[in-house]
């Protein structure tokens, strides 16, 4: 089942289990405004080359959008749509007052060069500048894009509308970033983790994890596992997978893969088959990369007690139903993944007011926000009788409805 679809089921059922009118339930499932643009830039050769860019607009009853904008060969419409539909969700799950919006370039960065990057990036900003703004829709980079990809759409916004600096997040320091951004999906992940494990009288230190992907998240989430004692068994990204029963070295990991730019052939760890890694045995699976990994070919043979959910739709809703049988508990990307858009909005509220934090308060800020999230999700979990997706989901649809409802949608 691919993304939109599964993200729009499971809309449903939480519309179902809120007994949401039919009329208002289409209301919200229908994208505000979907964009797709034509980019054409000269490569370094000379050529031309032309890419297609999208940028959906899901919903903004409860404030300003908020997405991040991916550069991957296979963007497309669909899987832009689904993004942006569970970004409305998941902000109104951590109550930040922001709706849902994603954007994406089909490409392949890696075939670009910096400056063609940057080129592609400006032609899509100068096609899109007077549909985002501070208050209207606010982007961040996601898959393939960083803070370099916002700095640039900042200053070519900043052409037409003046200086901006809150028309986008993940920027970098110099530029109005915030402290604590690069690591807050990754930490988040580890305080929604927390969150569960504090509820069911559990400890990250006194647990074994394994972690798909070791990016961004991944690698921040695994860094502060690492600090809190909890044993990393093992890791794998797109260049393979290491395993150590007695817990990896991540520190030593981090510089390993630093300087030969690989997992492999690192001394603290033996290389394993990494499709294995979503099947070993641990107490905590956290998959950080791409969606859908965890699906009804692999779902039965999972070994791991919890998921926690860092990457977005990692698990099919085939996967789901038998994961949730074997009684598998899986906290959901909507919420346990929601790290990074907290901290963009602190980035947000700072450029705002100007006036910019330290990184303790964000992170202090962020442990506070992801714990009231989940009491709020456990709430609806034991008013619905549902398990923590459906939590998750009621929670953030119940708080989009009704704004919407406050707003006046039928007038």
């Amino acid at each position: 089942m691919n993304a939109l679809a599964a993200t729009n089921r499971n809309f449903r059922n939480a519309a179902r289990i809120l007994g949401l009118d039919s009329k208002l339930l289409n209301s919200l499932l229908i994208p505000f405004r979907e964009i797709k643009v034509e980019c054409t830039i000269p490569k370094d050769d000379g050529s031309l080359v032309s890419y297609i860019g999208f940028r959906v607009q899901h919903d903004n009853a409860r404030g300003p959008m908020k997405g991040g904008i991916r550069y991957h060969p296979e963007v497309d419409l669909d899987e832009v749509n689904a993004l942006a539909q569970l970004m409305t969700w998941k902000t109104a799950v951590v109550d930040i007052p922001y709706g849902g919006a994603k954007g994406g370039i089909g490409c392949d960065p890696k075939d670009l060069s910096k400056s063609e990057l940057e080129r592609l990036t400006r032609v899509f900003t100068q096609k899109i500048h007077d549909l985002i703004g501070i208050h209207a829709d606010v982007p961040a980079p996601d898959m393939g894009t960083n803070a370099q990809t916002m700095a640039w759409i900042l200053d070519e916004y900043s052409k037409f509308h003046g200086h901006s600096p809150a028309v986008v997040t993940g920027k970098p320091l110099d530029l109005g970033g915030s402290l604590g951004r690069e690591a807050a999906t990754g930490r988040g992940v580890v305080f929604a983790t927390e969150a569960l494990l504090a509820e069911l009288g559990k400890n990250v230190k006194d647990l074994t994890f394994a972690i798909q992907g070791f990016g961004n998240v991944g690698s921040w989430a695994a860094r502060l596992i690492h600090e809190r004692g909890g044993k990393v068994i093992a890791v794998s990204d797109i260049s393979g997978a290491v395993r150590n029963l007695d817990g990896i070295d991540i520190l030593e990991l981090l510089q390993h893969k630093e300087s030969t730019g690989s997992l492999q052939k690192f001394a603290g760890a033996e290389s394993m088959d990494p499709s294995e890694l979503l099947v070993h045995e641990c107490d905590v699976l956290i998959p950080c990369a791409l969606g859908g990994v965890l699906n009804r070919d692999n779902a039965a043979d999972v070994k791991a007690k919890f998921i926690v959910e860092a990457a977005n739709h990692p698990t099919d809703p085939e996967a789901d139903e038998i994961l949730s049988k074997k009684g598998v508990i899986i906290l959901p990307d909507i919420y346990a993944n929601a790290g990074g858009v907290t901290v963009s909005y602190f980035e947000w509220v700072q450029n705002i007011q100007g006036f910019m934090w330290d990184e303790d308060k964000v992170n202090n800020e962020l442990r506070r926000y992801m714990t009231r999230a989940f009491q709020s999700i456990k709430g609806m979990c034991q008013a619905h009788d549902c398990n923590l997706r459906m939590g998750a989901f009621t929670l953030g649809v119940d708080r989009v409805a009704r704004a919407t409802l406050l707003r006046g949608w039928e007038a």
